[in-house]
This record gives C-alpha cells, sequence and structure tokens, in this order.
C-alpha cells in the first residue's frame, strides 16, 4: 500500500514535469518561428534588392544594435526615456488607484465625476503634448506628464472593475460580523481588486513608455524619442530600427518585473488560472 504523502508528491512532480514541457515546447516553436522569419526577411529583401534606406535586412539592423551598445550613447537616451516613463507611471498609478477607489466605493462621485473623466480620455493624448510643454516647459516633467496621462485610464478601469465585481455573499459574511469599513476593504475588497489592478498596470507601464516617446516627438534633446527623429532626418532607417528594439526591450522588462509583483502580491489569481489550465 503506497504512503498518501508519497503519491502526492509524485502526481506533483509529474503536474511540474508536464509544465515545463510544455513551456519550453511553446518556446522552441516561437524560437523556429523566429528564426523562419527573420530567414525570410533576410532572403526576399536580397533577392529583391530593397535598398537599405527604404527597409534594412534583419543583420544590418543586428549591426547597428550592436554598434549602438558599443559606444554607450544608446544608453544615456535610455535612462532619460525609462526615467520619464517611470515618473509618469507612478503618476498615473497615483491618481488611477485614488480615483478608481473613490469612483468604485462612493455611487455619488461616479454619478458626478466619472462622465468627466471619460470626455478627457476622448480627447487625443497627442493633442495634448504640446501643451504640456506649454505648462511645464521642455524638461522631463512634460514628458511625465503625457506618459502619465496616456497610462491613467486603464489603471482607473482596472480599479473600478476590480471593486464592483466582490463576491456579495462576502460582503455579506463582514456586515454580519459588524466588521468596519476599513475592515471591509482591507480584507475583501482589496484583495478581490488586485489582480484587476496589476492587469491594468501592466497595460498602463506600455502606455507610459508610449506616452513618454510621444512627448519626446514632440519637444525634447534626449530620449529615445528624440533619438528616432533625429535618425529619420538623416535617413537613418537601421538606426531606427535600432532604436524601436531597445524599445521594446524596455517595454519587455518593465512588463516582467510587473507579473513578478503581481505574482508575489496578487499570487491566489495566478493559482487559480493555474489550477485552470491543468484540468
Amino acid at each position: 500500500m503506497s504512503d498518501p504523502g508519497t503519491a502526492a508528491v509524485e502526481i506533483t512532480r509529474a503536474s511540474l514535469t508536464r509544465r515545463v514541457v510544455a513551456m519550453l515546447r511553446n518556446r522552441l516553436g516561437q524560437l523556429v518561428g523566429l528564426l523562419i522569419f527573420v530567414l525570410a526577411w533576410e532572403a526576399s529583401l536580397r533577392l529583391l534588392e530593397v535598398p537599405q534606406f527604404i527597409l534594412p535586412t534583419p543583420f544590418e539592423i543586428a549591426d547597428r544594435i550592436i554598434n549602438d551598445a558599443a559606444s554607450g550613447l544608446i544608453f544615456v537616451h535610455i535612462g532619460v526615456t525609462v526615467a520619464e516613463t517611470l515618473l509618469g507611471f507612478v503618476l498615473a498609478a497615483a491618481l488611477g488607484i485614488g480615483l478608481g477607489c473613490a469612483v468604485g466605493l462612493i455611487p455619488g462621485f461616479e454619478r458626478i465625476v466619472y462622465p468627466y473623466i471619460l470626455a478627457v480620455q476622448t480627447i487625443p493624448k497627442v493633442a495634448l503634448a504640446p501643451l504640456m510643454i506649454i505648462w511645464v516647459g521642455y524638461g522631463i516633467q512634460s514628458k511625465a506628464l503625457t506618459a502619465g496621462l496616456i497610462a491613467f485610464f486603464p489603471i482607473l478601469v482596472n480599479v473600478v472593475v476590480g471593486l464592483k465585481t466582490v463576491e456579495p455573499r462576502m460582503l455579506l459574511l463582514m456586515r454580519a460580523l459588524k466588521a468596519g469599513h476599513l475592515q471591509t476593504f482591507f480584507k475583501v475588497r482589496l484583495p478581490s481588486m488586485l489582480p484587476y489592478l496589476f492587469a491594468g498596470l501592466e497595460t498602463a507601464v506600455i502606455f507610459a513608455v508610449i506616452g513618454a516617446i510621444v512627448g519626446e516627438f514632440i519637444g525634447s534633446s534626449q530620449g529615445l524619442g528624440s533619438l528616432i527623429i533625429q535618425r529619420q532626418a538623416s535617413i537613418d532607417v537601421p538606426g531606427v530600427f535600432s532604436v524601436l528594439f531597445y524599445l521594446s526591450v524596455i517595454g519587455i522588462v518593465l512588463d516582467v518585473i510587473l507579473r513578478f509583483i503581481a505574482r508575489r502580491y496578487a499570487f491566489w489569481s495566478h493559482r487559480t488560472l493555474a489550477v485552470d489550465e491543468t484540468r
């Protein structure tokens, strides 16, 4: 007769092995697909003799990426863009969480303020970027404000949805236990909101990168957006693709960091997803 504890360990080990094999299979498929795409891109451009200033080959782009990294100048621009992105993201998170909690918890506030928030959201943020420069100047503040405005709304919406999708029976239980508003918020509403909040933050951090680049397009002498404008003016297409590569890396790194934090502080949502995937 087998030991129940040993059987449970074997089942867990087998499940973990299946998940690792599935992950490796997916990663291998992604790498093979990327390799086929790059080779097809390279071969088609060489066959059709497309000029470099129209579309460079992947190997020309890779060479420029390496040269930019070797020169070190690109990292100065990366530092500026990352600083603007993080400042805008923090501003968006503070406003989004604060206003989202007010909208989700105070019915009167939602009726009065939420329509105006929606009205502001319909305004193209690119149109507001010049105003940011007029109001706060050409410094990092205008880019951070633009990034914050673009990243604000996904956080607000997800916080509101998270607060409104609380299990009603949990609220009834807290009332039966005579819990206060703060106790109900921290014990029930906040855990329910966190998965939605992190989903909004993951979207918002990418929007913050876009906002910082938009601000740099309008007026800046530093940052990756400014570098794109400079290279576009000199028809340096491989250089533009190099900047786009580094922008993608920034977005991926920020997203991975947020996913790691979400797994740490909203682990129950990921555990639920893992259970659903194994069924």
